[in-house]
């Protein structure tokens, strides 16, 4: 089959289409003929070497966390899925290899009627993410969230499910994409210079928590939520000199950063996708796709992620 890897760290031209063996379904795992896979900007770092003392790889490494497809093949002990099935999931933390014709899902859960295969592609690893952060934040019913970065691909699902928790969200973004965040029912404001002052301006009681998806402000988000505990990035590894949480959906280590998932997990154990259907099926939850690009053109599906400009979650189709 065709599958997307890198065998050195660099820039998008690193990336290319190889041609490897199929991987097949183990105990609790599932096969699916991929209709559409994710980029995420977190692999855009692992893929230039910004993650490699977070996410240490063997060469080469194939990309791809999250994807959408048809089930041809099911693993032992897996029930409630039948070959022929359209489920969105994602891959084993540690093996990913979903940017290809075919990907060995750990999680999954049925592709909500109404996505497209490109959102279903998208979906999973943005709503894992967000759900994750967004649980270890405690947010809930009355609290005032602010999302740094709340345009892209994760920041526009932590949206959504912030305002299904009840919860008043401000986002980030370039003023080209405030209606945007509108329509997702966010409160808009740019970042950069003077952040503090214009959230103090929106928020004058404070904000409960910030989850950040963008990097490269966390001593400004610190002093946005008053304490380090109230916020968690996704995105800037230098997290630990300021005090704050880094998440990421690597397998979990003893300072329970991370998310484990393998052979052994229940297909709906990482909650936020079971969350994700409810609130697809009751129109409540979308996936903005930025942009779909064959296989073949990863490239400049890397190129795009990696400019930063793009709005909502960018895949892969096959």
């Amino acid at each position: 089959m065709r599958a997307i890897q890198f065998s050195e760290y660099g820039p998008p031209s690193v990336v290319h289409v190889a041609e490897v063996a199929a991987p097949h379904a183990g105990p609790g795992e599932i096969r699916v003929t991929v209709r559409a896979s994710g980029i995420s900007p977190g692999e855009i770092r692992i893929r230039s070497g910004e993650m490699r003392d977070v996410v240490p790889l063997t060469f080469p490494y194939r990309t791809g966390f999250d994807a959408a497809g048809v089930v041809d093949e099911v693993g032992d002990g897996v029930t409630g899925v039948n070959i022929g099935d359209e489920v969105f999931g994602m891959t084993d933390s540690a093996a990913r290899g979903a940017n290809a014709d075919f990907a060995v899902l750990a999680a999954w859960a049925p592709k909500p009627a109404a996505w497209s295969w490109e959102e279903a592609g998208g979906a999973a690893g943005s709503a894992e993410t967000a759900t994750r952060v967004l649980d270890r934040l405690a947010v809930g019913a009355g609290h005032t969230v602010l999302v740094q970065g709340a345009a892209g691909g994760v920041g526009t699902v932590a949206v959504q499910l912030a305002v299904a928790r009840g919860a008043t969200v401000i986002g980030t973004a370039s003023e080209r994409n405030h209606d945007f965040l509108r329509s997702l029912g966010a409160v808009p404001t740019t970042y950069g210079t003077g952040l503090v002052e214009r959230i103090r301006a929106l928020a004058p009681d404070g904000v409960d928590a910030v989850f950040d998806c963008a990097g490269g402000a966390l001593p400004d988000l610190v002093a946005i939520a008053g304490d380090t505990a109230r916020v968690v990035t996704i995105a800037d590894v230098t997290a630990a000199a300021h005090g704050v949480h880094m998440s990421h959906g690597v397998p979990a280590d003893d300072t329970g950063n991370g998310t484990a998932m393998g052979a052994s997990a229940d297909p709906l154990a990482l909650h936020g996708l079971a969350i994700a259907v409810t609130l697809a099926d009751e129109g409540r939850l979308r996936v903005p796709v930025a942009a779909a690009f064959p296989l073949t053109e990863a490239v400049a599906a890397h190129e795009l992620s990696e400019s930063r400009h793009a709005r909502g979650k960018i895949v892969l189709v096959s």
